[in-house]
């Protein structure tokens, strides 16, 4: 099966052209299934791809007791790939001093504004993070609903002030093809940390999803189609 999440991968990283000759990509490890997927993934992918590229992994750590690396950095030795992980204070700014109601932008936007601070210093040239086709159409949906704005992530993202790439393999990807093939192959997991997981607006969206699709089977289809054919920056192939 992860041969089947491998083709799909390939597929969007030749479609959008995410990855060049001599590119070495950090990848976002946070130690869920998505990324550790993603891992194996450009792991096995870089052995065969007719374009040669390098990896390696970076953790944001978010300062909270109960986030362990140690099964992370055991996988990674293993396999003999870079791996970094970055301690920083994350949870005490956003649920300690900032107290948010709404956190998960703050921990997003700062996490992202490390992991690119981190490759960098490393020599990379791109990022891969494990965003799926489900992320895709609730970050489209949270849009519409919240922000009364069509817009969604694209495939590979110009970070014009660091002068790196962020792309995206996993577009084609659904998240039940990368459930299935982390408990299949028994990724080290690691346990969910964050106190507001599982009360946020998206997962409210992805429960309306999951709901809709009850009525309409192929309601991801449709919507992963419009936004392909849609005029949303980056999706044009």
């Amino acid at each position: 099966m992860l041969q089947t999440i491998m083709g799909k991968a390939r597929r969007a990283i030749d479609d959008y052209a995410m990855i060049d000759d001599g590119d070495k990509i950090a990848i976002g490890l946070s130690g869920g299934k998505d990324s550790l997927t993603l891992l194996h993934s450009l792991y096995y992918l870089k052995k065969y791809y007719p374009k040669k590229f390098d990896i390696m992994a970076i953790t944001i750590h978010p300062g909270s007791e109960t986030f362990d690396t140690t099964k992370l950095e055991e996988l990674c030795k293993k396999l003999d790939i870079e791996y970094i992980v970055y301690h920083s204070d994350i949870s005490k700014v956003v649920f300690d001093i900032r107290n948010e109601k709404n956190p998960c932008s703050l921990c997003a936007n700062m996490r992202r504004g490390m992991l690119n601070s981190i490759a960098i210093e490393h020599g990379c040239t791109k990022i891969a993070l494990a965003h799926h086709s489900d992320d895709v159409i609730e970050t489209f949906l949270m849009s519409i609903f919240l922000n009364g704005k069509i817009h969604t992530f694209s495939p590979i993202t110009y970070l014009s002030r660091s002068d790196i790439k962020v792309i995206r393999p996993f577009i084609y990807v659904s998240e039940k093809e990368i459930r299935h093939v982390a408990k299949a192959l028994e990724y080290p997991i690691m346990g969910k940390c964050c106190p507001r997981d599982g009360y946020t607006k998206r997962e409210y969206i992805k429960n309306l999803i999951r709901t809709i699709s009850l009525d309409i089977p192929k309601v991801r289809t449709n919507i992963m189609g419009a936004i392909m054919r849609s005029d949303i920056p980056g999706w044009k192939k």
